[in-house]
C-alpha cells in the first residue's frame, strides 16, 4: 500500500472525508520551536492533503499530516477549512520549482514539495476543487436569496437580541468569505490546466520517486562495502544503472510531451481567436 492509500484510510476514511490528493513535503524556512518541543528533524514525515467531506454541506479541507518515525500509521496533526485560505503562492511562475507557499488567516506555511511535479499537482487539484466549491456555494447562496431563507435586516433597525446577533455574524461571514488567490503559479496549471497536464505531472512524480528509490538502493549497497565501480560492474549494478538511465530518458520524453501539449493549447487558443474574428467581420 503506498503512503496516499495509506493516509486516506487512517486519517480522511474514519472521519468521513475523500481525500483528494496528498503530496510530502518539508519546510523551506525554519519556524522557532517552542522549548517544549522533543521533536528533532528527520523524526516524522509531513504531507499537506486536500479532501473534501462526503456530507452536506460540503467543506474543503486543508489538512497536515504528519507520520512518525517507527510507526505505520499517519495523524492529522492540523487542518483548515478553504475559507481560512487566502493565498496559495507558486513562487515561480516562469518554470517548474518544488517550492510553494499556503497562506491562512492565521499562518503562513513556506513548503517545498519532494519534486516540482509533486508540487504542479497540488495546485492543479487544489484550484480546480476551490473552483467547484466556490462555485456551488455562490449557487447555494443564490437559490437562497431567491427563495428568502436569507436573513434581512431593514436600515434603520437594530435587533439586539441573541438570535439577531448570530443572524448577523452569519451574514458577515458570508460577506467577508472569498475564494483563495493563486499568484506565482504557471497558467498550465490554472488558466490552462487540462486534464492531460495532470496526467504528465503524475507520470513525472511517479518517475521521481522510482529514481529516488534507485539512488537509495545505490547508497545502500555502498554503504555495505561495495564501491560504486563494483556496484556498477555486478548483475544488480547493471540493472540498477539501467533502471536509472530509463527514467531519465522516460523523463525527458514526459517533458518534450508536456511543451507539445501547451503548444497545442496555444494553437486552439489562435485558432479560435481568429474564428472569433473572422465571424465579426462576416457580420459586418
Amino acid at each position: 500500500m503506498n503512503s496516499q492509500s495509506a493516509i486516506n484510510k487512517d486519517v480522511f476514511i474514519p472521519s468521513n472525508e475523500r481525500m483528494l490528493v496528498a503530496v510530502e513535503v518539508r519546510r523551506r524556512k525554519k519556524k522557532r520551536m517552542s522549548f517544549l518541543s522533543h521533536v528533532s528533524k528527520g523524526e516524522y514525515a509531513t504531507f499537506i492533503c486536500v479532501s473534501v467531506t462526503n456530507t452536506r454541506p460540503l467543506q474543503l479541507i486543508i489538512s497536515k499530516v504528519k507520520q512518525f518515525r517507527g510507526s505505520s500509521s499517519f495523524t492529522r496533526t492540523s487542518q483548515w477549512t478553504v475559507e481560512q485560505l487566502r493565498q496559495v503562492n507558486g513562487i515561480n511562475p516562469n518554470k517548474d520549482s518544488p517550492e510553494f507557499d499556503l497562506v491562512f488567516v492565521n499562518t503562513v506555511d513556506q513548503w517545498v514539495a519532494s519534486s516540482a511535479a509533486e508540487k504542479c499537482i497540488l495546485i492543479q487539484i487544489l484550484y480546480r476543487a476551490c473552483q467547484t466549491y466556490w462555485e456551488g456555494k455562490a449557487g447555494s447562496l443564490l437559490k437562497a436569496n431567491r427563495q428568502g431563507t436569507l436573513p434581512v435586516v431593514e436600515a434603520g433597525h437594530s435587533d439586539s437580541s441573541p438570535s439577531s446577533r448570530t443572524r448577523q455574524t452569519r451574514r458577515k461571514s458570508l460577506v467577508v468569505s472569498k475564494p483563495p488567490e493563486f499568484i506565482n503559479c504557471q497558467s498550465k496549471l490554472t488558466r490552462d490546466a487540462t486534464t492531460m497536464n495532470l496526467f504528465i505531472y503524475r507520470c513525472k512524480a511517479y518517475m521521481n520517486h522510482l529514481k529516488n528509490k534507485i539512488v537509495a538502493n545505490q547508497r545502500r549497497l555502498q554503504s555495505e562495502g561495495q564501491t560504486e565501480e563494483r556496484a556498477t560492474k555486478s548483475p544488480m549494478g547493471n540493472i540498477v544503472h539501467r533502471m536509472n538511465v530509463a527514467v531519465g530518458e522516460c523523463g525527458d520524453r514526459l517533458t518534450k510531451a508536456e511543451d507539445k501539449t501547451l503548444g497545442l493549447v496555444h494553437a486552439a487558443h489562435q485558432l479560435a481567436d481568429n474564428a472569433h474574428k473572422r465571424a465579426l467581420k462576416s457580420t459586418k
